[in-house]
């Protein structure tokens, strides 16, 4: 059974930092393009980092340009959301999501075959 599972959410203070976590199982990560969504109340979800094969190209929302960073770790099957400076702003629902490399067009929350069922981050003082 294909399985995306988030963890590491929760609540923080502004300026703080969380370490999510996305375990792929039923499938091996090695071959496919991983994703991180999030979605607010009565927003739209949009895409806050996408990373390739390889780390052959990564993408950042300008949002969260240097102060996210995505990472991989194929031998343990898992992808990585470290998020520093947290901001009230950041607050919501943190998906990730996997395609396979050959189907990768760029971070679009349409292009993602599978998806995990999230995670909450809450960014309050």
């Amino acid at each position: 059974q294909v399985q995306l599972v988030e963890s590491g959410g929760g609540l923080v203070h502004p300026g703080g930092s969380l370490r999510l976590s996305c375990v792929a199982s039923g499938f091996t990560l090695d071959y496919y393009a991983i994703g991180w969504f999030r979605q607010a109340p009565g927003k739209e979800r949009e895409g806050v980092s996408c990373i390739s094969i390889n780390y052959s190209s990564t993408y950042y929302t300008d949002s969260v340009k240097g102060r996210f960073t995505v990472s991989r770790d194929n031998a343990k099957n898992t992808a990585y959301l470290l998020m520093n400076s947290l901001e009230p702003e950041d607050t919501a629902v943190y998906h990730c999501a996997a395609v396979p490399f050959r189907h990768y067009k760029g971070c679009s929350n349409t292009g993602f075959d599978f998806w995990g069922q999230g995670t909450q981050v809450t960014v309050s003082s």
